[in-house]
C-alpha cells in the first residue's frame, strides 16, 4: 500500500496534477462508450483482453455508460430498474470481476508482460508523461498525464495495436487480443489523483498476487519493479 508521503511527493512531480487547468473537455463516441477528453489532460486508464468479462457482463456495462450518459445530458431522474442496473455495476464491481483473473490471462506470462511494460514506457516523457501503471493478469492500469498536442485515443490505440501483435507472435496465436473498448477517466483533483495511485499500486495485493513485479509508480522511492527490471524507465 503506497504511503500518504509518497502519495503527495508523486502527485508533485506531475506536472499541473495539484491544481490542472483544464480546457474545453470533448466527448468522443468511439465504439460503445463515450469517452471525456480534454487538452493535456491527466487520465486514469483501464484497457482489458479481450476474454476479461463474460459477454453478458460487458452488455450491461454498456447499457449501464448509456443510461448515465443519457440522464447526466438530460438532467432525467433514473427509473427503479436503472438505478438497480446502475448499482449492479459499480466501478467497484466491475474490477472485481477484472481482479478475479476470468479468461486465459495472457498478461501473466513475463514476455507479456515486459512487452506491456516497455510499451508503455517507449513514449514517456515525448508524448505523455506516466504516473502510474500496474500490468495485471486480464488488465493494465494507467494513470498519465498527455502532452500538448496529442490525443487520448492515439496513445491508447498505439499500445493496444503494437502490443496485440507482438504478443500474438510470441504466443503463437491468432485472433483478437484486447477488447476494443478502454475505460477512462479525467483527473481533476489531487485527492483523486492520489486515490487513484494508491488503488493501481495496490492492485496485485487486492487480488491475492504476492509479488507482483509488473507495477511502477513515478516516485522516487518506488518499489522494484518491471519499468526497472527491464530497462523500461
Amino acid at each position: 500500500m503506497a504511503s500518504k508521503a509518497r502519495l503527495s511527493g508523486i502527485s508533485q512531480i506531475v506536472q499541473g496534477a495539484v491544481q490542472p487547468r483544464f480546457g474545453e473537455v470533448r466527448i468522443r463516441q468511439r465504439g460503445r462508450l463515450p469517452h471525456w477528453e480534454t487538452e493535456t489532460g491527466l487520465y486514469f486508464v483501464t484497457f482489458r483482453l479481450a476474454d476479461s468479462l463474460p459477454l453478458p457482463v460487458l452488455e450491461k456495462i454498456v447499457k449501464r455508460q448509456r443510461v448515465l450518459e443519457v440522464a447526466k445530458r438530460t438532467g432525467a431522474n433514473l427509473l427503479p430498474e436503472q438505478k438497480v442496473l446502475v448499482a449492479e455495476l459499480s466501478v467497484k464491481k466491475i474490477e472485481d470481476y477484472f481482479d478475479r483473473g476470468i479468461g486465459a490471462c495472457l498478461l501473466r506470462n513475463p514476455q507479456i508482460g515486459e512487452l506491456v511494460a516497455s510499451a508503455l514506457h517507449f513514449w514517456h516523457r515525448k508524448r505523455y508523461r506516466l504516473v502510474a501503471w500496474c500490468v495485471m493478469p486480464n488488465h493494465v492500469h494507467v494513470i498519465f498525464r498527455l502532452f500538448s498536442g496529442q490525443q487520448l485515443a492515439d496513445v491508447v490505440r498505439s499500445w493496444k495495436t503494437f502490443t496485440a501483435r507482438k504478443a500474438n507472435r510470441i504466443l503463437g496465436r491468432a485472433g483478437t487480443f484486447w477488447q476494443r473498448e478502454y475505460y477512462d477517466r479525467l483527473i481533476r483533483e489531487e485527492g483523486e489523483l492520489d486515490r487513484a495511485i494508491e488503488y493501481v499500486l495496490s492492485n496485485p495485493e487486492r487480488a491475492g498476487l504476492s509479488g507482483w513485479k509488473w507495477v511502477w509508480n513515478a516516485g522516487v522511492d518506488a518499489r522494484t519493479t518491471a519499468g526497472l527490471e527491464t530497462g523500461a524507465t
